[in-house]
Formats: C-alpha cells, structure tokens, sequence
C-alpha cells in the first residue's frame, strides 16, 4: 500500500474532516472513497473513447446508459 502526502489548504483540510465526520469515516477512507470516484469515472471516460475510436457508437451510447442510470440511482 502506497503513502502520499498531501497539501491543501487549512479552509480545505477543515472542510474534509468535516466531511469525514459527516460521513462517520476517518479522513484516510475518505479520500480512498473520492478516489475510487475519480478513478472508475476516468475509466468509463478511457472506454467510452476507445468504442467512439473504432466507430462502435452503440457501445458508446450503451456505456452513457448505463452512467446515467448509475447516477440516476445515486
């Protein structure tokens, strides 16, 4: 497991632990849970250019489908 230290600002870093709080997790799992966030939202974005590169529009169009209703649901 990887280390990383981080530099925000104290407006920033005091809107996170209460954030955490708000949540009932520390501010380690909290980051963890915004990254995992970013992450798969960056990948749906990598494979939906990828089908849209070969001309595979209704996988695309799929894959938008199935965000919108994930987020829908959310």
């Amino acid at each position: 497991m990887g280390t990383l230290t981080l530099r925000l600002p104290d407006d920033k870093h005091d809107r996170l632990k209460s954030l955490a709080a708000h949540r009932k997790v520390s501010i380690n799992k909290l980051m963890e849970e915004l990254s995992t966030q970013a992450l798969a939202e960056f990948d749906s974005e990598v494979r939906f250019r990828a089908f849209a590169s070969v001309g595979r529009s209704e996988k695309g169009l799929d894959l938008l489908d199935k965000l919108d209703r994930h987020f829908k649901s959310k």
